[in-house]
């Protein structure tokens, strides 16, 4: 039921009053190496400021091959996923759902409702409501619900942890930073400066060798790293920075409303 002081729920002041009592960070992406891509740097900014970081996809990537078969494939991301996540001290952790069929269904939501269980975030990072595959799109779908869910004590079975709450939820930017559906170019709310850390992210991107070596042998130079450098380059040139990278935060009921990445990093608007 709404409350009054300007129309926010009594959970969103909890969550606001006890704003940094758990510092746990969370991706919910879809596949390996959507992190690396998408927010690495402020997951490394994050995690030297002391935060916990957690780094989860819903699949393996066990399509992400021209010649290996599912099983094999899906092993050696999953520990290039492990890999660059130790880069920073955060862990990794998959869903263990199929590529390209991911879907918002009991058992998939089961399963990323349990994960925040267990984790706990204050602060998740998930894709946008419209990407340029539906892997990405139903995962959007499956992180959403868990961040509002994971939290009320009968939505699991798994012990909750003290202090779990509603996070402060943002949209990482789709493929090419282009809504799929009209063309046109996001607008971030907030901008995280990742200038220092692209060495870093960098590394951990590199991870995904196989990924990275696929796409070498198809367009004869590093496309895999140069996209990544020049689409942080592009957000970079909107705020003045070098590089930068842009989220969409999510304000709707009953999610936080201060903007937490605003307030630790400064990043412009």
């Amino acid at each position: 039921m709404m409350q009054t002081q300007t129309g926010r729920s009594a959970s969103v002041w909890q969550n606001m009053n006890t704003t940094l009592s758990r510092r746990v960070a969370l991706t919910l992406l879809a596949h390996p190496d959507d992190a690396e891509i998408l927010c690495a740097g402020t997951l490394i900014r994050l995690a030297d400021a002391g935060w916990e970081i957690h780094i989860a996809t819903v699949a393996a990537g066990d399509c992400g091959t021209t010649s290996l078969s599912r099983e094999e494939i899906a092993r050696i991301r999953k520990a290039e996923g492990v890999a660059a996540a130790a880069k920073i001290g955060a862990a990794y952790h998959c869903l263990e759902e199929a590529d390209v069929q991911v879907f918002f269904d009991r058992s998939a939501n089961r399963k990323a409702i349990d994960l925040l269980r267990k984790v706990a975030p204050t602060l998740l990072f998930t894709h946008p409501r419209h990407d340029y595959m539906l892997d990405h799109e139903q995962t959007h779908l499956l992180a959403r619900g868990a961040a509002f869910a994971y939290a009320a004590p009968n939505a699991s079975e798994l012990p909750l942890i003290h202090g779990s709450t509603i996070p402060w939820l943002y949209y990482c930017d789709p493929v090419e930073g282009r809504d799929p559906y009209t063309g046109q170019w996001i607008k971030p709310t907030v901008h995280v400066d990742v200038t220092e850390q692209m060495p870093r992210k960098q590394e951990m991107l590199a991870c995904h060798a196989s990924q990275r070596e696929w796409l070498r042998a198809h367009h004869g130079m590093d496309e895999y790293i140069d996209a990544m450098r020049r689409h942080a380059a592009e957000r970079g040139r909107e705020v003045g920075m070098d590089f930068a990278e842009g989220f969409v935060q999510h304000r709707g009921h009953p999610f936080p409303q201060s903007d937490v990445l605003q307030e630790l990093f400064g990043g412009n608007q």
